[in-house]
């Protein structure tokens, strides 16, 4: 079977192409991971690729992990998969030794703890916040490639760290630093791209090493990683980019998708392919994600793959304060279990932490378990952790029990009930997490031992593939990008919210509208977006997003009210 029978038209045009550079503009829920993969088993079936040749580029861990796993499902073992940082340090360690005579610098693991202790130097007394600020602007200073003093030029200050104090604390910094011989995650990919520019022979090398580069999530890239991909690529143009401007939300971290926008500009023999069938979200959500970017640079129109008669529109609901919202949600989400669904079908998205609070409260006291996405990963939990460790000890023991009896009896050993406790707490988590384990086992192949079970729980927690915990997710809008779930809420949609107060200038309410976007497009099946009048003693008013999808679709049933918002007399979103 070949690599790209698995794939639609548009799909198997951009993974045949194996020669670049090649642009993928992937719209969401078109399948661009599914694109990546089986583009680079296409190129290892056929030899056109030696896996060893082959960079597949990731902005996460986790990305990188799921294209490994993805590439050992069809076979194909030995390609490189690793985050701008991770391929960056990699050859950093390698080459330092030969260059410098000495091992490569270390790199810190707190820039405020540093931070802090440059501020002392300078007789300055700024907050933890502050410092966190300040670390920020380093970081985006850093990737923009600007020096301290093109830095200060622009006049930026944070907080009370007027713009002269803002530089010297860089430089304190800097200096602090280098007397300990030390990086910072952004000094890895500046000493990388410095050592592929200076030194000739380790340019070589590298060229020598990876002659095929994958970049996903090419919308994010920053100046600095840029500079370091065209450093990796030399003269050679045999890139594949795949993004989409849409998604583009992390320009406060000196992501530009000017360098996606502009591919075929910088390649004028490029392959583009605009990846616009969606395979995720009903009709009338992507009817929605449309409207909001409609006109927009680089905008993809999407469409569903699959028609469907029994649709939901997407609901807005108005409520008369955050307490209320939360509790709204929560009788909504009870609503959808007790019909059927899975809690681990259900997300609510929102866009600060701050929102998290009441949702969380309001699920807890319905008796709904949920997590925090950006918590602990799964298998970084100590349960977990213990559960491996358990069946990994189980495995080498003689046994007469089946391989499933004995998943079970070394679970409840460790604590895990037919009875889940109470939802909210840290034993409700544990107890999901063993839950979760369970499922694996339940489901594993006939064949399946506890010491190959206990293996594949180590290759997965080694690739970051977590098994579903039956729990609801609540996410901000940025952790949830490269997500989806059936059901989705989105909470908060009001002006100073989404978009949030202190977004200003067009460029600013633009990055704000395509993180609207990521929300909307996460849901599947059924899309609710809701708001509320009151926060505290003030009035708020609706995000002018579900003004404009409102007003760009009215009257085509993109989005309709529930009772709550016309009982109140809100406005239509």
């Amino acid at each position: 079977m070949s690599a790209l029978d698995a794939l639609d038209e548009r799909q198997r045009e951009a993974a045949s192409v194996l020669r670049g550079p090649v642009a993928v503009l992937a719209g969401a829920g078109t399948g661009k991971t599914r694109v990546i993969t089986h583009r680079i088993a296409h190129g290892v079936d056929t030899g056109a690729y030696s896996p060893s040749r082959v960079m597949a580029v990731t902005f996460t861990a986790k990305a990188a992990g799921e294209l490994r796993g993805r590439l050992r499902g069809l076979g194909i073992e030995g390609v490189v998969a690793r985050t701008f940082h991770a391929a960056a340090l990699a050859q950093l360690n390698f080459f330092w030794p030969t260059l410098a005579g000495s091992p490569a610098p270390s790199i810190i693991d707190n820039k405020v703890r540093v931070l802090g202790q440059a501020a002392e130097q300078l007789r300055l007394r700024p907050d933890t916040a502050t410092l966190r600020d300040v670390a920020s602007e380093i970081e985006w200073r850093k990737v923009s490639m600007l020096s301290i003093e093109q830095h200060a030029a622009l006049g930026r200050s944070v907080g009370r760290i007027s713009t002269e104090q803002l530089a010297a604390l860089q430089q304190g910094y800097e200096t602090l630093k280098d007397d300990r011989r030390q990086l910072d995650f952004e000094d890895v990919l500046l000493a990388c791209a410095g050592m592929l520019e200076a030194e000739p022979r380790v340019a070589a090398s590298v060229h020598e090493q990876y002659r095929h580069f994958t970049v996903d999530e090419y919308q994010d890239v920053s100046p600095l990683q840029n500079r370091l991909l065209e450093m990796w690529l030399g003269d050679r143009s045999d890139i594949c980019v795949v993004g989409d401007a849409s998604q583009t939300i992390y320009s406060f971290a000196g992501a530009d998708q000017k360098y996606l926008l502009e591919f075929g500009r910088r390649y004028p023999d490029a392959t583009v392919v605009r990846l616009e069938t969606n395979y995720r979200s009903q009709p009338p959500i992507l009817a929605a994600a449309n409207a909001l970017m409609k006109g927009r640079a680089g905008a993809l129109e999407l469409v569903a793959a699959r028609e469907s008669l029994t649709a939901e529109t997407p609901t807005v609901t108005a409520y008369g304060n955050e307490t209320e919202e939360a509790a709204g949600i929560a009788a909504s989400i009870a609503a959808r279990i007790a019909a059927g669904a899975s809690p681990s079908e259900i997300a609510v998205l929102y866009r600060a932490h701050s929102q998290s609070g009441v949702i969380q409260q309001a699920l807890g006291e319905a008796g709904i378990a949920s997590r925090v996405l950006g918590g602990k990963r799964f298998f970084d939990m100590p349960e977990v952790r213990q559960a491996v460790l358990a069946l990994r000890g189980a495995s080498v023991a003689p046994t007469e029990r089946g391989f499933l009896s004995n998943v079970q009896k070394v679970l409840r050993e460790l604590g895990l009930s037919d009875e889940p406790p109470a939802a909210g707490g840290a034993q409700r988590d544990g107890w999901e997490a063993r839950r979760a384990i369970l499922r694996l086992a339940e489901e594993a192949p006939s064949e399946t031992t506890l010491r190959s079970f206990s293996e594949t729980l180590m290759a997965r927690a080694k690739d970051q593939h977590e098994p579903t915990v039956e729990n609801v997710t609540l996410s901000t809008l940025h952790a949830a990008k490269g997500l989806e779930w059936p059901h989705v809420h989105l909470a908060g949609w009001t002006e100073g919210a989404l978009p949030i107060s202190y977004a200003t200038g067009f460029d600013a309410i633009d990055e704000e509208r395509r993180l609207a976007y990521v929300g909307i497009t996460r849901a599947a099946r059924t899309l609710a977006l809701s708001w509320s009048h009151s926060a505290g003693r003030g009035e708020r008013q609706p995000s002018r997003f579900l003004q404009e999808i409102g007003t760009t679709a009215r009257g085509t049933g993109i989005l309709r009210e529930s009772a709550p918002n016309a009982r109140r007399g809100g406005r239509r979103g």
